[in-house]
């Protein structure tokens, strides 16, 4: 009896732990309401570096969703190469970048990201770099990006979906008017 009593516990505190929480759950539905959607950005931050990126048209696409993933193509101009991941890793929500050439083929910095921190709400999430992101910037010769933290907002009162970036000496953030959708652009480079 005893035993089963520990295994019910047990049981229970796995499916707790494994179950996202409020927060993420409302993040994933706010979302999921704009899947199948496009929206034309602009970088609202100050860093000169972003400006080759300010010279062209960026628009984002959330193209696929489902309970555990939603996939969000990035295009730059005609740049078609990169791909946010926000999905479910373990017990958090987790976001990653895939990144690939125009052939298909994987870039060599790809799959980097992070689980979300305790830092969090229904609106927003932040990302800091996880070990293996960690250990792919330092084989790349880039270790000041291991102390990357991305997050993401969805806030549909405001008509805003953003991504940013930061770390030491960089901030990077881009915002998309949910307001206004645009045509879907084609699909990234690899895509099925």
């Amino acid at each position: 009896m005893r035993a089963r009593l520990l295994l019910a516990a047990t049981t229970l505190f796995v499916t707790a732990c494994s179950q996202p929480t409020l927060e993420e759950s409302e993040f994933m539905h706010r979302l999921s309401a704009l899947c199948g959607k496009a929206f034309e950005g602009r970088i609202v931050s100050e860093d000169l570096q972003d400006d080759p990126w300010r010279a062209q048209r960026i628009v984002m696409h959330v193209r696929s969703c489902t309970k555990n993933e939603v996939r969000i193509p990035l295009h730059v101009g005609d740049d078609r190469s990169r791909i946010w991941v926000i999905h479910r890793e373990g017990d958090r929500l987790a976001l990653h970048h895939e990144h690939r050439h125009e052939d298909g083929s994987p870039d060599a910095l790809t799959g980097y990201g992070g689980v979300r921190d305790d830092r969090f709400s229904g609106s927003r999430l932040n990302f800091p770099a996880d070990e293996a992101t960690k250990a792919l910037f330092d084989a790349s010769g880039i270790p000041q990006s291991k102390d990357n933290v991305w997050a993401v907002e969805v806030r549909p009162s405001h008509s805003l979906f953003a991504y940013e970036l930061e770390r030491p000496g960089r901030f990077f953030r881009v915002e998309f008017d949910t307001a206004k959708p645009v045509d879907p652009p084609p699909a990234p480079w690899g895509a099925n």
